[in-house]
């Protein structure tokens, strides 16, 4: 997708818009498509989607999968980004530390965020993320550290 954030902004709001958002963004990026993610809300410095507990991204014990909450927090990670870099400026992600804090027993709210003076320079923006279960409890938080860099001339 040339612009997610416009493509984004241009379906939101209309009869089924998210679910054909959501549907693009798991095509464009195969290996998304793997937890199915239901866009909710792309903003600068804010993305959250829904990972849906379903059987397969569950684990033997039952319980969505660390990876696959991990490819819905870089999902969402991802989507901030394509909103939130600079003109110019273009990202690559550079590396995860999540910590799983309970058990992934219901759908997953994967939120990524970030605040303004993180994109200041180029270099290491750090996204925070995390993945809370329907009754509110955080089941994985972390930071997925993106690299920023000059867009070259052409």
């Amino acid at each position: 997708m040339p612009d997610t954030y416009a493509l984004y902004r241009r379906l939101a709001d209309r009869p089924l818009g998210r679910l054909a958002f959501s549907t693009m963004f798991a095509l464009k990026a195969p290996y998304f498509r793997t937890v199915r993610p239901r866009v909710r809300d792309v903003r600068p410095h804010h993305a959250e989607l829904v990972v849906a507990k379903r059987w397969a991204v569950q684990n033997h014990i039952g319980t969505v999968h660390a990876i696959a909450v991990c490819n819905g927090l870089e999902a969402a990670m991802g989507l901030l980004a394509e909103a939130t870099t600079p003109p110019g400026r273009r990202w690559i992600p550079k590396g995860m530390e999540v910590a799983y804090l309970a058990k992934s027993t219901t759908d997953l709210l994967c939120v990524a965020e970030t605040d303004p003076a993180d994109w200041a320079e180029v270099g290491d923006v750090p996204v925070r993320v995390r993945a809370v279960r329907t009754d509110g409890v955080v089941v994985v938080e972390g930071v997925i550290t993106i690299y920023v860099s000059e867009r070259p001339a052409r």
